[in-house]
């Protein structure tokens, strides 16, 4: 082994051995660690959004030009130049976030389109080398107007490139799409959020500065996660948009199949955020081999791209789904919770801010894009306005001009002669210098002026949004709506104030969970107990405790307008007719459960009816009917159908009336052989005759015709009334043809049904409204016992006449939106 030589110290050396306190240095060492950590790796920019190596990406790929319009290119090119340029970091943690930002399941809004294998929530991308990718098209919002002075921009950890501190960011990213990260002492978690819902409530901000948490929340009710799902219990999230701290549980959406003659099982479309399929299945195994879960015999996964995410967990004979599922969700991360910690960087210092906050941050920021924006703009425009004048002065004398350039020996003198004979500044005599002769043509001076007087015109629209903080405002808003008009998409996760209005899509309520976190078990056997059935005009669906009459006391809510109203019990069943003439089988045990009420039933507990049931395209809910008593159909083309109760007992959905092509089912009603049948078309004709002169027919046949409708009519309502009901009234809805139903144009009547005399089967009837000036058709139409109720789109009660006007007569002007009427909660 080789000895080690020493080296004398040089003649000139002298040792200097300085003490260190090592706690001091220890502190002052991990506090810049910390601090970049912190400010440079872990946590996001309130104002963009990002951290800054998903920053780095974005403004990299916009410099090399990735747009959505242009082909893709190797991941690997990307993370090279982010890390050569601006990122010194490993390609690992440039490519993970590359990744993340092209996944749809991680945001709610990908920024980066991708192409090849990105992974999955259980699996993880292929190598940068084989995968490609290029902006989305709302990255290019993000990085708008760059180059017009928006934002500032830094030195790169070289100091040879610059790179923008923040991007200009034309949409609240960090609520948009979220962020997690882990920094030193501190973490962030923040959840998705739906773009059009966001936006909303940034737009109402900016009009109401002074806005409250209430106020947005009416925009923003909650997160909306890339996998759907849904949120139970909101309070939580409440809490997290007050104080920036909160966490709410998160459902995978379930709903029952019959999978055989004798096997039932629960099919999983949606799962929580951040779960995959084999994690599931791998807890379901472990919890049945441990015999933590019964009733379960198998669980087959069947996802695939064209019908998305579907496990299929098979039970056992004998076993309660509900139940079943309660266990699932104990054990299984079927039911997971989110955490929300909304720390993010505010000038430099990490907060934890609320959701008034966070949005005042943003639009802090974009107003000052807005405003630098316009600064630069107003001082490209005035710089060539001042070249403009310069050149319309130099061609009024351009002979001279060009003598003066002629007869100078060089360029400087020549600038220099012009700018002391015709009073020009060094920019306007250069600009005239490098003219080219085409320039010097008269079509030339004309489109100067012409540009000369443009550029004024918009010199002063820029100068009036500088000086008015109001019009900045106005601005921001409408750039906000234009990019919610391009982006915004329909929400996915549903939320649910408790786990009582969770249903399963087919089933009973899921188990209900106690305050101290203690599950309810959910019994075997649910009791047979008397419930009424109850169809809102908004399509929310759900069964009430046996009352009768429901009272008109209390304050009027949503969704308190009823389409059906049916008696039933518990454990029945009952029918769901669509447009398209099928009949459904609904379990009445399966809704969900609202609590008795002295008043008008508040449906805002219950869940949309499409949650029990699969509609085809192009179909909608009409109404429910009983399985055991004669039903009236009546079709868009004047066709009425009784259908005698005898319904298959081993099949979920059938046909109950043949239609021609084209035609519908717009109403249907329990009729018994003393009620009367009533229709009303759009161009305001009423026909009433007794249901005895139709025969009950089977559920195949195709009815018989019911009114004869003139050339371009159509039925647009049908339905049942007593005949000894002295109560029942007829609205009509008057507009014009072009209108569309919810507009406030047109007039409403409402009549007693006694003054429309009865008329044969198969006649044109009476008339039932006299149109005004402008009104051409019935938008809207109801026959039954009054009174009767309106409602808007949303399921807002509207209010209708109290005064009964003539059966021929007109109506009076509406005062607000109509999208539906309704039978009276107190039919009941």
């Amino acid at each position: 082994m080789a000895r080690r030589q020493s080296t004398a110290a040089p003649v000139d050396y002298t040792e200097k051995i300085i003490d260190i306190d090592v706690t001091s240095e220890m502190e002052g060492s991990f506090l810049e660690y910390a601090y970049s950590v912190i400010y440079s790796r872990a946590l996001p920019d309130a104002r963009d959004g990002l951290k800054p190596v998903q920053r780095r990406i974005l403004y990299m790929m916009t410099d090399m030009g990735l747009r959505p319009d242009r082909g893709h290119v190797k991941s690997a090119r990307v993370v090279g130049e982010v890390m050569g340029k601006l990122h010194p970091h490993g390609d690992a943690a440039i490519y993970d976030a590359m990744v993340r930002m092209a996944q749809d399941f991680s945001l709610r809004l990908p920024l980066i389109d991708g192409h090849g294998n990105f992974g999955s929530l259980d699996d993880g991308p292929a190598a940068p080398r084989y995968t490609e990718a290029r902006l989305a098209a709302a990255a290019l919002t993000m990085t708008d107007h760059l180059d017009e002075d928006v934002v500032d921009f830094v030195p790169n950890y070289d100091n040879q490139l610059m790179q923008p501190e923040v991007l200009p960011a034309a949409f609240p990213n960090l609520l948009v799409n979220g962020a997690t990260g882990i920094a030193v002492g501190m973490a962030t978690n923040m959840a998705p959020h739906n773009l059009g819902e966001v936006i909303a409530a940034a737009r109402h901000l900016i009009a109401n500065p002074d806005a409250g948490l209430d106020d947005l929340m009416r925009f923003i009710p909650g997160p909306d996660l890339p996998s759907g799902g849904k949120i139970v219990g909101l309070e939580g999230v409440r809490d997290a948009y007050a104080t920036g701290r909160g966490s709410f549980k998160t459902r995978a959406t379930v709903g029952i199949e019959q999978l055989s003659a004798r096997r039932t099982g629960l099919v999983v479309t949606e799962l929580p955020y951040t779960v995959g399929p084999e994690k599931i299945i791998e807890k379901i195994k472990d919890a049945v081999t441990s015999k933590k879960l019964q009733g379960i015999s198998d669980i087959v996964d069947l996802t695939d791209r064209r019908h998305g995410l579907r496990l299929v967990i098979e039970l056992k004979n004998g076993f309660n789904p509900n139940a079943v599922l309660a266990q699932l969700y104990r054990y299984t991360p079927m039911e997971d919770s989110f955490g929300i910690n909304n720390v993010t960087l505010v000038d430099g210092q990490p907060r934890t801010l609320g959701l008034v906050e966070l949005l005042q941050v943003y639009i802090k920021h974009r107003l000052s894009v807005v405003r630098r924006r316009t600064a630069y703009r107003l001082g490209r425009k005035m710089d060539r306005l001042h070249l403009v004048e310069g050149l319309l002065i130099a061609i009024v004398d351009i002979d001279e001009v060009i003598q003066i350039i002629r007869s100078s020996d060089e360029s400087a003198q020549a600038r220099e002669r012009l700018m002391s004979i015709y009073d020009l500044t060094e920019l306007q005599a250069n600009y005239i210098l490098e003219l080219r002769l085409r320039q010097l043509t008269k079509y030339s001076r004309i489109e100067l002026e012409k540009e000369q007087d443009e550029l004024r015109r918009e010199i002063a629209l820029l100068e009036e949004l500088l000086g008015s903080e109001e019009k900045l405002r106005a601005l921001l808003s409408d750039e906000l709506a234009e990019v919610a008009a391009k982006f915004a998409t329909p929400r996915r996760t549903v939320l649910l104030e408790s786990e009582s209005s969770a249903p399963l899509k087919g089933t009973v309520m899921p188990a209900v969970t106690a305050p101290g976190g203690k599950t309810t078990p959910i019994p075997l056997e649910i009791a047979d107990d008397p419930c009424w059935v109850i169809l809102s005009t908004s399509g929310q669906l759900a069964r009430t405790a046996d009352q009768e009459p429901f009272g008109e006391g209390g304050q009027r809510v949503k969704h308190d307008v009823f389409s059906s109203v049916l008696r039933s019990t518990a454990r029945a069943e009952v029918g769901a007719v669509t447009s398209a003439g099928r009949m459904l089988r609904l379990q009445v045990m399966d809704m969900p459960a609202l609590a008795p009420t002295a008043g008008i039933p508040n449906l805002a507990g219950g869940v949309p009816a499409q949650e029990f049931m699969t509609l085809l395209p192009g179909e909608s809910l009409v109404g429910l009917a009983p399985l055991d008593a004669v039903i009236a159909l009546g079709s868009a083309q004047g066709v009425v159908k009784r259908v005698a109760p005898e319904y298959p007992l081993n099949r979920d959905e059938w046909e109950i009336i043949s239609l021609k092509p084209k035609d519908k089912v717009v109403g249907l009603a329990a009729a018994g052989d003393q009620d009367l049948l009533v229709f009303i078309t759009a161009q305001a004709q009423l026909l009433r005759f007794p249901a005895s002169t139709v025969r009950p027919q089977g559920r195949t046949a195709g009815g018989m015709a019911g009114i004869k409708l003139g050339s371009g009519d159509s039925v647009i309502h049908f339905g049942a009334v007593g005949a000894e009901d002295a109560a029942a009234v007829v609205v009509t809805i008057a507009a014009a043809s072009g209108a569309l139903p919810g507009t406030s144009a047109g007039s409403v009547k409402v009549t007693d049904f006694a003054e429309y005399p009865t008329k044969g089967r198969a006649t044109a009837g009476v008339r039932a409204h006299r149109f005004l000036k402008d009104e051409d058709i019935l938008l809207l139409a109801w026959a039954g016992h009054g009174p009767a109720k309106a409602a808007s789109a949303s399921g807002v009660s509207r209010a209708l006449p109290t005064e009964h006007g003539r059966r021929d007569g007109s109506g009076v002007s509406l005062s607000h939106s109509v999208d539906s009427i309704g039978p009276s909660p107190a039919q009941g």
